[in-house]
């Protein structure tokens, strides 16, 4: 029998398709012909790109040169602009805005072939703290109220360069579906006064039958309303509304997790397509007391299914995978 779930913080509704249960062998994968061509994110072509913003370079080369390891450069095509300011106009009964923003492209590491699974620990954790440092830079920035720092994996995921890489876009709204989650978060707290996720996390810690990863101080969860087959969220244990605010160490330890989890899911998918994006409460306060009730975490979805007709029409997702039989997939991998 198909079950229904409800998840607690964005009220969002799920199909569990039991009737159409896959597992992972189940699902059809196309592979990827390599596209060829010169890439613009390969050392020696640091002139294809933007001025850097920021590099990591462990030998002290020269800005916008060779011998980086990571290196974070505007979008040459950015969704939003930094110039400007809002403009917020109404036009009758609509409003808009000037497309202010920021969008940032984070190129991972020099090597074309790598991927996030395949890199050393501490290369991933470089990865990792770039995210902090530009949203703390960001968020100085009071036109913005929000970021947004997101991966596309593989062509199927809507990657339309090869070369590993994420990026981040500073937004001066609060997004759809952050604001489902912190509206969610503030009514829970406001008559529990509780956090909704840290109770969600130790509940599941407690069943342990979604726990993926628990490694003391980050948790991989397959959420009990998985929108997606094999969808897992990282979590801190201790309550943390910005993820900006983590330490050297904290990120060695989410380095270490996330590093495992992606290597399972490349294990037990056959190295999938993936979405992944970063729910951090936002700033200039946009949300008051976000500090008591948000949680921030990473949202990780491998690309298994497609959202057709009945998930754009209802805003239903059908998962044919069961989140506890992912996570013991993914478990025992």
């Amino acid at each position: 029998m198909p079950e229904l779930r409800k998840d607690p913080v964005s009220g969002r509704w799920v199909i569990i398709s039991t009737e159409r249960r896959k597992r992972p062998m189940d699902f059809i994968r196309t592979r990827e012909a390599p596209k060829g061509g010169t890439c613009p994110f390969c050392p020696g072509n640091e002139s294809l790109t933007p001025p850097e913003i920021i590099a990591y370079r462990p030998h002290g080369s020269k800005p916008n040169t060779p011998g980086w390891t990571l290196r974070v450069v505007p979008n040459r095509f950015p969704a939003l602009r930094v110039e400007g300011d809002l403009g917020r106009a109404g036009v009758g009964m609509y409003d808009k805005m000037n497309g202010v923003g920021a969008h940032e492209v984070v190129i991972e590491t020099p090597g074309h072939q790598d991927s996030l699974s395949t890199l050393p620990e501490e290369r991933l954790k470089d990865v990792l703290w770039s995210f902090k440092e530009r949203s703390n830079d960001l968020k100085k920035d009071k036109r913005f109220r929000s970021i947004l720092i997101f991966k596309n994996h593989g062509e199927a995921a809507g990657a339309s360069l090869e070369h590993p890489h994420s990026q981040l876009i500073a937004l001066p709204i609060i997004p759809r579906e952050l604001s489902l989650e912190l509206d969610g978060a503030q009514f829970f707290h406001k008559y529990r006064e509780r956090c909704i996720f840290c109770d969600g996390l130790q509940q599941d810690i407690e069943q342990e039958d979604r726990i993926i990863i628990n490694s003391g101080d980050f948790v991989a969860i397959a959420p009990f309303a998985s929108r997606f087959p094999f969808e897992a969220w990282i979590m801190p244990r201790e309550h943390a509304a910005f993820y900006e605010d983590i330490t050297p160490s904290l990120a060695d330890s989410l380095a270490g997790l996330f590093h495992e989890l992606l290597r399972k899911m490349d294990k037990v998918l056959d190295k999938p397509s993936y979405n992944f994006y970063l729910h951090t409460a936002p700033f200039n306060g946009s949300y008051p007391r976000t500090n008591e009730y948000f949680h921030w975490h990473f949202e990780i979805m491998p690309i298994l299914t497609q959202v057709a007709g009945f998930e754009k029409g209802t805003g239903f997702y059908i998962n044919p995978t069961p989140p506890e039989e992912a996570a013991q997939f993914l478990r025992d991998a």
